[in-house]
């Protein structure tokens, strides 16, 4: 991949890039959520994205968050299209138990959470989101090999240019380096569904 057509949304103090490892390293207080049941809103958790009108495509990363140690510490894969439609997966980390391994889709200002739990001493996790058109799928992989579905979903604004990448945040009173490794994107690995025909462009 081209680092070059990366851009920072919320550019971070502290990050560095250096034989294809992104380090970033997260401020207290910040995070992405829209509304829902919270009431409260956040969009300040620092984005790096590239921007596509490619209608087919997966995006892959490794995520490494072997510092996080407070609730809600979190990094993961993200597409940003504005405050009020996205969508993002990560490992959230909660205590010294369990994390939650989730994905949230954010449609005209409102965000959902769906979650599982999984052990504490999980600190890597392979993400790939998938596009055609303007659905997307979510996957996770513990080794980058064997993937596990997430969901699928729709966005409201997810036709045409697209903005997608990776993100970090510290909800609360809290701060640590989130590492990004294997960067990949290409052909779409999500196909279409058994028995539906093809999409044209694809």
């Amino acid at each position: 991949m081209n680092f070059s057509d990366f851009v920072w949304v919320h550019e971070p103090e502290k990050w560095s890039i250096h034989d294809g490892t992104l380090n970033v390293t997260t401020k207290p207080h910040t995070d992405l959520w829209q509304r829902t049941y919270y009431h409260f809103r956040n969009d300040n958790a620092p984005l790096w994205l590239m921007e596509t009108e490619t209608p087919y495509f997966s995006f892959t990363v490794r995520t490494e968050l072997s510092s996080a140690h407070h609730r809600f510490d979190q990094c993961g894969i993200v597409l940003y299209q504005n405050c009020d439609n996205w969508l993002k997966a990560s490992i959230e980390y909660e205590n010294s138990r369990f994390q939650h391994l989730g994905s949230v889709v954010t449609n005209r200002g409102y965000s959902d959470w769906a979650t599982a739990e999984i052990p504490a001493d999980v600190r890597s996790m392979w993400y790939r989101l998938s596009r055609r058109q303007d659905d997307f799928r979510l996957e996770c992989s513990g080794d980058g090999q064997n993937w596990s579905q997430m969901r699928i979903c729709h966005l409201d604004k997810g036709a045409g240019s697209v903005r997608f990448g990776v993100y970090a945040a510290s909800p609360e009173d809290s701060s640590f380096t989130a590492r990004f490794t294997d960067f990949s994107l290409g052909a779409c690995c999500w196909q279409a569904h058994d028995g539906q025909q093809p999409d044209s462009a694809e």
